[in-house]
């Protein structure tokens, strides 16, 4: 019979509550203690309150804790149950499935998604075909790169440039020997070479010269263009179409076609010049790239099926001078206008240049990944890569992330100037102490958690013996700083990083001890007036006794409620008992055992803090030393 009036009392207990977990739940998300929020908003769903609200911050208590399992779960609940959930939602769950893997399920639901949220730029193409797309284009916040004009670069043209080893390939029309192209006044283009040393962390071009080419004039032919297989012993490049005596050749017009010849290193000579069977007297082929693997050569053609004036293309180098079908890479790609200058990098991302697009200039530079997913868009990489002006040759090294790009902005030496460019991770550092708030003792071992600007948490660490931490974290981001530590209060700290490259913050955290001497010590439980229900605020702050009681599981503790002298003695003793009794059942309601509150007891204005008796003139405030909730340890027996 005992037992049975106690499970009565404690469902009893449970709903009396039940209305204030939710928001007690909502404040501790806000204040990104998520797992003390997962808690109450699954007390929450066991009383029967599932609303979609509930179930899809259980869903957030588990994704920004990047556990994708759970965060899954709680997901699915709220889409299952409720037709309208925010696409939000639906695109989160489906991040969570392909975490864990299963495709098929994100796959359902991508579907829904794309139909519910139309506009939403991770489910369609976007086109920034608005008034901000010049402003987007041409800013470079957020983007971090070192841009130099290359000091190798002449008064003539110079573009084209690419590693490999430690040699720097290049073409030039710098050779003032050469006969002059009339199209724009200038020397025939040659192919070039330059030693790559490094001295102090500076790196220096010396010993530029001339490729050598058995058996060929060049000076009134255009060499350019090249790329070298990985090996650096068989180049493929762009040269005029030759006739006899090694002299360009020209079609009825009177038009000279490009064309791809392939050579051999032998001796430092290039040697055995052959044509690629890809070529055509009709029309042009150049701009030569190859695939990491070295089995596809990708190429710029003017040639008939088209989608523009020139389109990129690809064919498959089969060995022994064999080749495959040629094949335009298509509408994502290809547009009615000018495509050139292929690269492909050692991620094969495919970089070109177009001006076919909607650009910040004549030729923009793009980028695509349609090697990888042949549904790739192309991406406009903006500036500083791009400027008002014709920018191409693309090439990086997508494992050190340094390349080079070439341009005629106005900024250079000559026609068209070779840039050297640098990506780099803008980063700065936050570092701190965590601290005793009363003492400013430095705490050992408090957990420290770092939240992004989404409420994230991307990183979480233990201070050490002298209760430091330290983060690395991204320029002009902001960031939440989260200190935690058994018998302290949470200390939070906001962040927000500057664009200066490896500037040092200093963010010290002060937790506010809970225990002091024989008490448990927390802000003052408010109730409203004549009332002693547990309102959500005072939930709140109840929770770190519970928080506290659960880190000492021995603990045995009374609690005393006090009120002001204001109002009659005997009502002011009947109202503090019901709020003292009434804390102690919010407390038994999150399942502290009934045996560890020896007592809750209300004194009324018998034990004033001050001398703001009866009949005496007090402030507000000195009254509200008086309104308080104590919450006295009688004994702590460790185990």
């Amino acid at each position: 019979m005992k037992t049975k009036v106690l499970y009565t009392i404690i469902i009893a207990l449970s709903s009396t509550f039940l209305f204030s977990q939710e928001k007690v739940a909502d404040k501790f998300f806000d204040n990104y203690a998520y797992l003390k929020a997962a808690e109450l908003y699954q007390e929450a769903v066991n009383n029967g309150v599932d609303s979609e609200h509930v179930l899809t911050r259980l869903g957030d208590c588990y994704y920004y804790n990047s556990d994708s399992k759970q965060a899954a779960i709680w997901y699915g609940k709220a889409l299952e149950k409720y037709s309208k959930v925010s696409p939000e939602y639906i695109y989160k769950y489906i991040q969570t499935q392909r975490s864990i893997k299963n495709y098929q399920e994100a796959d359902k639901w991508l579907e829904t998604f794309k139909e519910k949220q139309n506009n939403d730029s991770r489910s369609r193409k976007a086109k920034d075909h608005n008034l901000n797309f010049y402003d987007k284009l041409s800013s470079t916040e957020g983007t971090y790169v070192k841009v130099n004009n290359l000091p190798i670069n002449s008064n003539y043209s110079d573009y084209g440039a690419f590693i490999n080893g430690n040699t720097i390939y290049f073409a030039s029309s710098r050779d003032t020997k050469n006969d002059i192209y009339k199209w724009n006044n200038e020397p025939f283009l040659d192919l070039y070479q330059g030693t790559i040393s490094t001295t102090d962390g500076k790196k220096e071009v010396t010993d530029i010269k001339k490729l050598s080419f058995e058996g060929v004039r060049r000076d009134n032919l255009h060499s350019a263009d090249a790329v070298l297989t990985n090996d650096g012993n068989t180049m493929y490049f762009s040269r005029m179409n030759v006739g006899k005596r090694n002299r360009a050749r020209t079609d009825k017009e009177g038009t000279v076609q490009l064309k791809i010849y392939k050579a051999t290193l032998v001796d430092s000579t290039w040697s055995n010049i052959v044509e690629l069977p890809i070529n055509s007297d009709n029309f042009s082929t150049y701009h030569p790239a190859l695939s990491p693997d070295n089995k596809t050569l990708y190429f710029t053609s003017d040639r008939d099926g088209g989608l523009g004036q020139t389109d990129l293309y690809r064919v498959e180098l089969k060995g022994n001078d064999s080749y495959g079908e040629v094949y335009n890479l298509g509408p994502k790609i290809n547009t009615e206008g000018r495509e050139g200058f292929p690269f492909v990098a050692k991620d094969s991302t495919l970089y070109f240049s177009s001006d076919g697009f909607l650009n910040l200039g004549l030729l923009d530079i793009y980028k695509s990944d349609i090697i990888k997913d042949e549904n790739a868009e192309a991406v406009n990489l903006g500036a500083p890569y791009n400027s008002g002006y014709d920018d191409f040759a693309f090439y990086i090294d997508s494992e050190t992330k340094e390349g080079y790009f070439s341009s005629n902005r106005l900024d250079g030496k000559g026609s068209d100037d070779i840039y050297e460019f640098t990506v780099f991770d803008c980063k700065q550092e936050v570092k701190g102490i965590a601290r005793n708030s009363k003492t400013l003792e430095p705490l050992p071992l408090t957990t420290v958690q770092l939240i992004d600007e989404s409420g994230k948490i991307v990183g979480e660490i233990t201070t050490n013996e002298m209760g430091e931490y330290t983060y690395d974290v991204d320029c002009n981001k902001q960031y939440k700083i989260l200190g935690s530590k058994p018998d302290y209060k949470d200390a939070l700290v906001a962040l927000e990083t500057t664009e200066e490259h490896e500037k040092v913050h200093e963010a010290d955290l002060f937790l506010i001890p809970l225990i002091n001497d024989n008490e448990i010590v927390i802000n003052p439980i408010f109730f409203n007036f004549d009332k002693w229900d547990i309102r959500p605020d005072a939930a709140y702050e109840l929770e770190n006794i519970v928080s506290v009681m659960r880190e000492h599981p021995n603990m045995i503790i009374k609690i005393e409620s006090h009120t002001d002298s204001r109002g009659s003695d005997s009502y002011n003793m009947k109202l503090s008992d019901r709020r003292a009794k009434s804390t102690r059942d919010y407390l038994f309601s999150r399942n502290i055992a009934q045996d560890r509150i020896e007592s809750a007891i209300g004194y009324g204005e018998t034990r004033l803090v001050n001398d703001c008796s009866n009949g005496v003139k007090c402030t507000e405030a000195q009254h509200q030393e008086n309104r308080r909730s104590k919450f006295i340890i009688l004994s702590d027996n460790e185990q």
